[in-house]
């Protein structure tokens, strides 16, 4: 039976819900939160960490997956620094689609030294969202692979 508050048609609820494929699956998971690639244009070894339930607020957030959610973005941006050996990991809230708030997500995004300064931050994810070119899905398979095993050999 599927969760009762997911939500047909988000793009959040449906990769948790296995309504649209995601390469490289499920990458890592706690009672209330779950780990993805992003399957948008931020690149490879860039992760979404969602709410299994179907939020669009910060502050409607139960006291239990706010608790399980500074620990999950702290384990899931070491392990993609592990994998990725990056200048930074951008971990920021995004909650919006098509100009309405939505299932909210964190992205967690490496950031290699050689990524142009003037792009940095903001202007980096809007000139990749820009750009539109969206990450090859066998890298994308590949990073969640090796970003599973760094947080599977984390747990002992």
């Amino acid at each position: 039976m599927a969760d009762p508050s997911s939500v047909e048609g988000c793009i959040s609820c449906d990769l948790l819900a296995g309504r649209r494929p995601c390469p490289g699956g499920l990458i890592e998971e706690t009672e209330r939160w779950a780990v993805n690639h992003c399957v948008g244009p931020l690149g490879v070894g860039t992760l979404i960490a969602a709410p299994k339930r179907h939020v669009v607020h910060v502050w409607d957030l139960d006291a239990e997956e706010a608790a399980e959610l500074g620990p999950l973005l702290r384990r899931t941006a070491g392990a993609v620094a592990e994998v990725f050996d990056p200048h930074q990991v951008y971990v920021c809230l995004w909650s919006h689609a098509d100009n309405v708030p939505g299932h909210i997500h964190w992205v967690v995004q490496p950031v290699a030294a050689s990524e142009n300064p003037a792009r940095r931050g903001a202007q980096l994810q809007a000139a990749m969202f820009e750009a539109g070119e969206l990450p090859d899905p066998a890298a994308m398979e590949d990073a969640a692979d090796r970003i599973r095993a760094v947080l599977a050999a984390d747990r002992g």
